[in-house]
């Protein structure tokens, strides 16, 4: 380089690295303000133990405990130290199926939400977005998903098709997306009257842009907020279906277990030890999800003040 020659200038961070550094800034503020609520904190703790029980549960009770050919107790035994919440009608570890059915509970419960979510916000999006006869007809259609039952619906979405985990996630994601996309819409509607919305247009940003880049980050937290409030009533209309019978009589859950009891008799027979624990089971997870959804909702929202 000749001694003439300019010195280039260092170069600061690309848009790239600056939008990653806003994220993880954005991270930072959320958790140190989740942090500052305490139900919020103490249904995460709730969750991420509930999480590492299902997790574990092929090393820690083993796939075997749902077999009927491997039990190793006798039909209906009470509480003891060889069966801390007795047996079924099968001889089965009650203590180990607990466990094992927390995995298809949390898994059902959180692909239905996010299903649900997911239909929600593009109507939601689109309806605000594009008005006219779309939004017209989008919107009536949303109002006759809420004036009608969702539990009748999917009783009759689970009833037409095949019994499997995936039938009971689309019949509970495609019945419970209404009341998100009548929020989303109207944050979209609330998004797309500032002026920034105009400037984009006007410098040529058309309808994907202006939804992709604008919109749909604005209404993100909304979105958040409303799949973790959404996950525990999930988990409560899959077990709902599985009492019913209208579930996967493969797999084990919290509601399979419920409509197990029920068939055994456990009601009339006062076996209590079958009843007990999954409806606590289920009652603790929504719980759990709730409060998380309630404490994320009040940092997304400064608003609704602190309620922690």
């Amino acid at each position: 380089m000749g001694a003439g020659a300019p010195v280039p200038e260092p170069r600061g961070p690309g848009p790239r690295a600056l939008a990653r550094r806003r994220r993880r800034h954005s991270a930072a503020r959320f958790w140190r303000a989740y942090r500052t609520r305490r139900s919020g904190m103490f249904g995460l703790a709730l969750l991420v133990l509930l999480a590492l029980l299902a997790l574990t549960a092929p090393l820690t009770v083993g796939a075997e405990v749902r077999s009927v050919t491997r039990a190793t107790g006798g039909p209906m035994e009470g509480p003891s130290g060889a069966f801390w919440l007795g047996t079924d009608q099968f001889g089965r570890d009650l203590c180990g199926l607990l466990v094992w059915g927390a995995r298809v509970s949390l898994m059902v419960g959180l692909l239905a939400a996010v299903l649900s979510v997911a239909i929600g916000a593009v109507v939601g999006v689109t309806a605000g977005h594009f008005r006219g006869w779309y939004a017209t007809v989008v919107m009536r259609v949303t109002d006759w998903f809420l004036v009608m039952p969702t539990l009748v619906l999917a009783i009759a979405l689970a009833t037409v098709l095949s019994r499997s985990l995936t039938t009971v996630v689309l019949a509970i994601g495609v019945t419970t997306w209404p009341t998100t996309a009548r929020l989303v819409r109207a944050q979209t509607l609330a998004v797309e009257s500032r002026p920034y919305i105009e400037r984009a247009r006007a410098l040529g940003g058309g309808h994907g842009h202006v939804m992709s880049r604008h919109v749909l980050p604005n209404v993100m937290p909304l979105v958040l907020a409303q799949t973790t409030l959404g996950i525990s009533g999930a988990i409560l209309a899959e077990a709902t279906l599985a009492f019913l019978g209208l579930g996967d009589p493969t797999v084990t859950s919290w509601g399979g277990m419920l409509q197990d009891a029920r068939e055994a008799g456990a009601v009339s027979a006062g076996h209590w030890w079958y009843l007990v624990p999954p409806g606590i089971a289920i009652a603790t997870v929504a719980l759990a999800f709730t409060l998380c959804g309630r404490a994320v909702e009040s940092v997304l929202n400064p608003r609704l003040g602190a309620t922690g």
